[in-house]
């Protein structure tokens, strides 16, 4: 799986979580953390491209 569909599907999942859970849940809170975690993995592979 592409680095871009990991991060699309952690926001999904971030998404269900918090309308199910709300937004100050702990389980949304973690996946908040994971997406953080794949975003910078992602800005870290593109400033290096430049």
């Amino acid at each position: 799986m592409e680095l871009i569909d990991e991060i699309e599907q952690k926001r999904r999942e971030m998404e269900n979580l918090a309308l199910e859970k709300g937004l100050g849940a702990p389980e949304v809170l973690k996946v908040s953390e994971e997406l953080d975690q794949l975003l910078n993995q992602y800005l870290k592979g593109s400033q290096s491209a430049c």
